[in-house]
């Protein structure tokens, strides 16, 4: 069954570096958002958090081998499932951005992990529901 995705912008940054995660990132740029879909962000606005789904689209391919990878911070083989890297089956990223402003069919944003000219795929709320943390046993 084939999969057809088509983006629906392209993210921008002037950053010379690009941090590996967006947990540690400052960077900030744009989510320029096709102008057809400029309805959809009617209700984004400054302060708020977004999913940002995005194409690895200069990963290199995809390889059985790539299954098990040692990320550089880790320090250990892991499967390519309960990591961040850009070389999976399917090669699409996720990012937690905050909205710095919106401009019609632009977002400005911080947290980047994204290279310039990266494929926007989806944009979703951030939802943070803490009933699903795992209970802490206070220490008296």
């Amino acid at each position: 069954m084939p999969v057809n995705l088509d983006p629906i912008g392209t993210a921008h940054t002037d950053a010379a570096t690009i941090p590996r995660h967006w947990t540690v990132s400052d960077v900030e740029g744009t989510l320029v958002i096709d102008p057809r879909y400029t309805d959809g962000l009617s209700d984004i606005s400054a302060g708020q958090q977004i999913v940002v789904l995005f194409h690895f689209h200069k990963s290199a391919p995809f390889s059985s081998h790539l299954l098990k990878q040692t990320p550089p911070h880790k320090g250990q083989s892991l499967g390519v499932f309960s990591i961040c890297s850009p070389r999976r089956p399917n090669p699409i990223g996720m990012s937690v951005l905050t909205v710095l402003a919106r401009h019609d069919n632009v977002l400005h944003v911080r947290s980047m992990d994204m290279i310039d000219g990266t494929p926007i795929l989806d944009i979703k709320p951030f939802i943070f529901d803490k009933r699903h943390l795992p209970s802490r046993k206070s220490d008296e």
